[in-house]
């Protein structure tokens, strides 16, 4: 089969043989047309009685690609090519079908000739190609005279998209100031038609709008700075319009555009600059210290960090009074009053004030200084002020007992205005509620106005207004202190009653004790005394002497020596004690000194009992509390050691009316192991269980004892007995009128060692004979001797009754 494109107006009319064949060559690539003939041998089969045969047969091919313009506007449908068979002998006998991708919509055949047209227009960028398949059928049979062939059909492409910029507009920034070439951004724009055929995707860049301050490259879409020093202070926006054309830019390409909005950015380009270059201010004396007193600012054309201004004021005549900070929101200097001003000292302050970049650019500098100076003066006005105090506060000091009246102190204000008005001074009742104090009005001074009593008010704190005469409003106030003094009541005396020795073999000039005084008057801490002997003690006193160390403590000096005990045992001296209060007083003490035999080093040696403890420091009644305490001691160690022995000598039962339960404790140890295996455990537990021909291990014993047989608990005895409690019971009139339940605990006669209980001791035989606990061996032996003693005792009472 034979495809024919209008493209190339070719027909080709050969192949006469109906082929048939299960292979077809590959599709040409796109964009490219084959036109030939190929011969290939296939089989081919007759038809004949209904019967199919085949044979091998010649079959010649010429391929083609069709094309078919897009946006084909013609009123009839567009031809696209021809399909022929070499079996097609032009008898009609032939019928050609299509099939595949718009077969019948977009595309139809003519079943006779084989045409091929396209029933409507077609967009290249919507599909760029269509696949169909056709086939040669004889048209009585309707068989296939040959295999389907497949074959494309190309929209071929023209020039009907215009370039597009997909991210448009754009934005950018560049830095001011930049030089020329620099990068500012790209723009890119899209064409839709083929790029692989002609120009029609060609796209080419240019600046419609913007020149000349930026610059576009044609192929790539890159703008860059096109003018050098653009300032931001000058212009800061900018709009530029980019055409992309296709066809290579050529005249009847189509073409689109795009905004691209440039901002310069900031750069620290300018320095900061005063509006003027004097401010005058005027500030109030009267304002306070840390307070703003005044604002200036310098403008910086520059915007964020840029314009960041940092002000500093030059030393001088205003560096010590004034201190200026930066308002971070409005970049304004703000200055502030670092002293208290006053108009009467100095009227005004002169100062500069530099204004400079926090940040700045290195590029620049060479522009010039980054600062600015301006000068501020600044007037202090006078403001009508309060009296002013010459102190801050006052102390003053005052004996108790002061007469009524007497000026203890007195407190000056002036007025400082310039008007020097007179000050009146008064005390404000709220801090003298009971009036001990008066003022002068006029002078100042302050006195008492009673007794004062430092016992019953150490301290005074009173307030002193000082009012302007001429404007009552003004007014100020300090605080004056009054410290009562303790006048000198109490004389000074010895601080403890000193008793001391002096040796035998004592040296001329020792010091043989060192004393101090005290003194009841108040502080204690200024107190000061002096020391001293009586005038008349000072001519007969030929033994000893008083020397004060200046420091509130004096020794007693030796003035001779060979002192003798035999001769003289105790010598009194007496000292005169002064302080120095007001008025001063004194007092006579008297030190005893004892004389006493001493080492030749001076450590004592021989002295009366109390003079042994005297230098240690007890007196005559801690010797006598410590004796007590003694006694007391020993009194008490007398009577326990005794109550212990009468405890050891204490009976089980001392007579036959004592009939109670007695526990007897004794300090002898068990045997341990050894008691356990002498004695069945059980029989004590168990009353029931009696082991017969139990013997010690340990002792033999030479007595033996029959056991007594075990009671029931239903025997006639434990009946009898609890019988006979309830009727003591019942006739008993010392019973409580209440009801009460009475417990009888009965053993019974069962247990080898026999019942431990009081019930039934009136039914032990008093005559007992206990020797038979000597044969249970020595850990018995105290027990034995308990009950041996007893019966001694009984026995030695029956022989005197029987004696009588």
């Amino acid at each position: 089969m034979t495809c024919c494109s209008k493209r190339n107006n070719l027909l080709w009319p050969w192949l006469s043989e109906l082929l048939f064949s299960s292979l077809r060559p590959p599709l040409p690539p796109l964009g490219r047309s084959r036109t030939g003939r190929e011969h290939v041998r296939s089989l081919v089969g007759s038809m004949r009685n209904g019967a199919a045969g085949f044979q091998r047969v010649k079959r010649g091919w010429v391929w083609n690609q069709f094309f078919v313009l897009e946006e084909y506007m013609g009123s009839d449908p567009q031809y696209v090519g021809k399909l022929h068979t070499d079996l097609d002998k032009g008898d009609n006998a032939v019928k050609y079908t299509l099939s595949g991708e718009g077969a019948g919509s977009i595309f139809t055949i003519d079943q006779t000739t084989g045409d091929i047209h396209a029933l409507r227009s077609l967009d290249r960028e919507e599909k760029p190609y269509y696949t169909l398949r056709a086939q040669a059928v004889d048209i009585n049979t309707n068989r296939p005279l040959e295999p389907e062939s497949e074959f494309v059909i190309k929209v071929q492409d023209i020039n009907d998209n215009e370039p597009k910029f997909l991210e448009g507009p754009y934005t950018a920034s560049v830095p001011e100031m930049s030089p020329v070439g620099t990068y500012v951004t790209q723009v890119t724009a899209t064409d839709a038609d083929d790029p692989t055929y002609g120009n029609s995707a060609r796209v080419v860049y240019s600046i419609l709008h913007g020149q000349p301050y930026f610059s576009v490259d044609p192929k790539t879409g890159v703008i860059k700075t096109a003018l050098p020093n653009m300032d931001r202070e000058v212009k800061e926006q900018y709009q530029v319009l980019i055409q992309a054309k296709d066809m290579g830019g050529q005249l009847g390409g189509l073409a689109g555009t795009t905004t691209v909005n440039i901002t310069l950015s900031d750069v620290n380009d300018n320095p900061p600059r005063f509006s003027k270059s004097f401010f005058h201010l005027r500030v109030p004396e009267s304002s306070a210290v840390g307070s703003a007193v005044g604002r200036i600012k310098a403008h910086d054309l520059d915007i964020g960090k840029n314009a960041e201004v940092e002000y500093t004021i030059v030393p001088g005549d205003g560096g010590a009074m004034f201190d200026i900070t930066t308002n971070e929101h409005n970049q304004e200097g703000i200055i502030i009053l670092k002293r208290p001003l006053d108009y009467e000292t100095k009227k005004a302050y002169t100062f500069k004030v530099d204004a400079s970049n926090a940040h700045l650019d290195p590029r620049f500098q060479s522009f010039g200084a980054f600062k600015d100076t301006a000068t501020v003066k600044i007037n202090v006005l006078d403001v009508d002020e309060p009296p002013v105090f010459n102190k801050p506060s006052y102390v003053m000091d005052v004996y108790e007992d002061t007469p009524a009246g007497t000026i203890i102190g007195a407190v000056t204000a002036q007025d400082l205005d310039a008007s020097s008005s007179p000050v009146r001074y008064s005390i404000d009742w709220k801090s003298d509620l009971d009036s001990y104090f008066d003022i002068d009005p006029v002078e100042g001074t302050i006195s008492t106005n009673e007794l004062l009593d430092r016992e019953s008010i150490a301290q005074h704190n009173i307030s002193i207004v000082a009012t302007k005469l001429n404007s009552p409003v003004l007014t100020s106030r300090v605080a004056v202190t009054v410290h009562v003094l303790d006048i000198n009541e109490f004389p000074p005396e010895l601080a403890s009653p000193y008793e001391t020795f002096v040796c035998e073999n004592a040296k001329v000039g020792q010091v043989i004790q060192t004393f101090s005084a005290k003194d009841q008057d108040l502080p204690t801490s200024g107190q000061q005394f002096s020391f001293k002997s009586p005038k008349e003690d000072l001519k007969t006193n030929k033994n000893f002497t008083i020397r004060d160390f200046g420091n509130n403590t004096a020794g007693i000096v030796t003035k001779r020596s060979g002192f003798r005990r035999r001769l003289q045992e105790i010598y009194f001296l007496p000292v005169v004690i002064e302080d120095n209060g007001y008025p001063p007083k004194s007092s006579t003490g008297t030190l005893t000194i004892r004389v006493c035999g001493c080492e030749s080093d001076g450590s004592l040696l021989t002295c009366s009992a109390e003079a042994i403890f005297l230098p240690v420091g007890l007196s005559t009644g801690a010797l006598i509390a410590i004796l007590l305490c003694i006694i007391i001691l020993l009194v008490i160690v007398v009577l326990y050691v005794g109550l212990r022995r009468q405890k050891k000598k204490e009976t089980l039962m001392s007579s036959k009316e004592d009939i109670r339960d007695n526990v007897i404790h004794y300090d002898d140890e068990g045997g341990g192991e050894e008691d356990t295996h002498a004695f069945d455990m059980g029989t004590l537990r168990n009353p029931k269980v009696v082991k017969e021909n139990l013997y010690r291990r340990d002792v033999k014993p030479e007595l033996k004892r029959d056991p007594r047989p075990p009671v029931s608990q239903d025997s006639a005895d434990i009946r009898d007995f609890i019988n006979q409690r309830l009727k003591e019971h019942d006739i008993d009139n010392s019973a409580p009128p209440y009801d009460s339940l009475a417990t009888y605990a009965y053993e019974g006669d069962g247990s080898v060692a026999e019942s431990l209980s009081s019930i039934e001791s009136h039914a032990i035989d008093l005559e007992e004979d206990y020797d038979y606990l000597n044969d249970w061996g020595p850990r018995f032996k105290t027990l034995a001797g308990i009950f041996g003693e007893q019966s001694e005792t009984q026995s030695d009472s029956t022989t005197t009754e029987n004696t009588h």
